[in-house]
């Protein structure tokens, strides 16, 4: 990534801060609910307190049997105010006279509009007077012994009444939100303490030099993470091991073609001959093969690198493959007398992956084996397919050299060129298994791919 892109692209976000985001959202949400209820129950509980109020009024009223009329309130007195004082106004008849009018309400009340018994909420155009009232009315007795009393209570005083009842119920939440962010905070910072000595932890890891997270006196959330990290530890170190062999390899390789090289090319300076020149010739023609194999690991492991854009798998027919190469190395190994031949069932066999680097394979498989055998030897591809697995496989009955012998026997390094197509053969999901082949074979390289669920039985054993 570029210097330009790194300074473009935007920081990453701390999970302290994200997990504190989320805990204050949720707490708010709560918060609010909490409040949102409160604030409900506040009103409803002041409705039902001012209704009860004014049932008391009139029941006290009623059993009070005043005898004379009153208009207009009292006078204020201090000893009469309360914080949670309503005005109540009443007005009451005695056989159908009235009789009470405590806040000469009765001018600008319509009568049609007061319930003969129970709670309503009356309009009242009186001077001085609030426009809106909540009433209870109540009568009792028949004609002359009939007594009405209606009790009114200023919808503004009961509002009020509510939203104060409300914000003392509020108030204490208000004050307990800040308490509760900060310890809200304070927790997570606390509890992330352990994600931060385990970053520590894996920042001073040497994973190369064998080094693995101590899996002992861990959170058990943790136990995942850490088994992670070990494991790609040991991928790392596993792979790291591979690319030291593979330098190892390389520079066996590298080293004989050269050194013969700079041998004849001094020998040619005191002595130009032809035979000379073929021998610089020939070392350079190594040189240069092992080379291009070099190359062509180097684009196998760009085709599976992380973020690299890998081609979909292709349906590859083994068959097809194989004889087309064939086709190709037909006059190099009619040139060093040796003969190719390709055995393949009469169902095509095939398989899942890239076709490009499953044909740079099995090239090197058949090279390897007309360069290192001697003349007339049989080199045979099979492509087979059984019920578990399916495969192609390269053969041959002639005495390889020290080095791809000793890996045919299970007890040396690989070649240069084997060495690729191991590679490849663990990009495509194969196994590169060495044996010695039935007789009269002697070597026997084989990329085997287990069976698809899907796929037919075939018509050939394995090899």
């Amino acid at each position: 990534m570029s210097a330009d892109a790194q300074a473009a692209a935007p920081s990453p976000r701390l999970l302290r801060r994200y997990l504190l985001g989320w805990a204050l959202g949720v707490l708010l949400v709560i918060w609010l609910l909490v409040v949102a209820l409160a604030w409900y129950t506040a009103f409803r509980e002041a409705r039902k307190f001012s209704d009860g109020q004014m049932v008391a009024v009139a029941q006290l009223w009623l059993t009070a049997a005043p005898s004379t009329t009153a208009n207009g309130p009292p006078q204020p007195l201090p000893e009469l105010s309360h914080e949670f004082l309503q005005d109540v106004a009443v007005v009451a008849w005695e056989g159908g006279h009235l009789v009470t009018d405590t806040h000469g309400l009765v001018p600008g009340l319509k009568m049609a509009m007061l319930p003969a018994q129970g709670f309503a909420t009356v309009d009242i155009d009186a001077a001085g007077r609030a426009p809106q009232w909540r009433v209870f009315s109540v009568q009792t007795g028949q004609g002359a012994q009939q007594r009405r009393v209606v009790v009114f209570t200023d919808m503004r005083q009961r509002h009020e009444l509510g939203k104060d009842i409300a914000e003392h119920v509020a108030q204490p939440a208000l004050l307990v939100l800040p308490l509760v962010a900060l310890l809200l905070w304070w927790a997570i910072r606390r509890g992330l303490r352990p994600l931060d000595q385990l970053s520590h932890e894996v920042a001073a890891l040497d994973g190369f030099a064998g080094q693995r997270l101590d899996t002992r006196h861990r959170f058990r959330e943790f136990t995942s993470t850490v088994t992670a990290i070990n494991a790609l530890v040991d991928t790392l170190q596993t792979r790291a091991q591979r690319e030291r062999e593979f330098a190892s390899d390389v520079a066996h390789e590298l080293r004989t073609p050269l050194a013969a090289m700079a041998l004849q090319a001094r020998a040619a300076q005191h002595d130009p001959s032809p035979d000379r020149l073929a021998r610089l010739e020939q070392e350079s023609l190594r040189a240069g093969r092992i080379l291009q194999q070099l190359l062509d690991l180097a684009r196998a492991q760009r085709s599976g690198a992380a973020g690299m854009v890998v081609p979909k798998p292709e349906r590859v027919a083994l068959g097809e493959l194989a004889a087309r190469l064939i086709a190709t190395h037909a006059p190099g190994a009619d040139a060093s007398g040796h003969e190719l031949s390709l055995q393949q069932p009469d169902q095509p066999v095939f398989v899942a992956g890239q076709s490009m680097l499953l044909e740079l394979a099995l090239r090197n498989l058949i090279e390897n084996a007309l360069r290192h055998t001697p003349t007339g030897t049989q080199v045979v591809i099979d492509v087979w397919q059984t019920a578990d697995e399916r495969g192609v496989s390269v053969s041959d009955d002639g005495r390889r050299s020290e080095g791809v012998a000793s890996h045919a026997a299970g007890s040396g390094g690989l070649g240069l060129g084997l060495r690729l197509v191991e590679r490849i053969a663990d990009q495509l999901g194969a196994r590169l298994v060495t044996d010695q082949g039935e007789a009269p074979m002697t070597t026997r390289f084989s990329l085997r791919w287990p069976a698809s669920p899907t796929g037919g039985t075939g018509g050939a054993s394995a090899p």
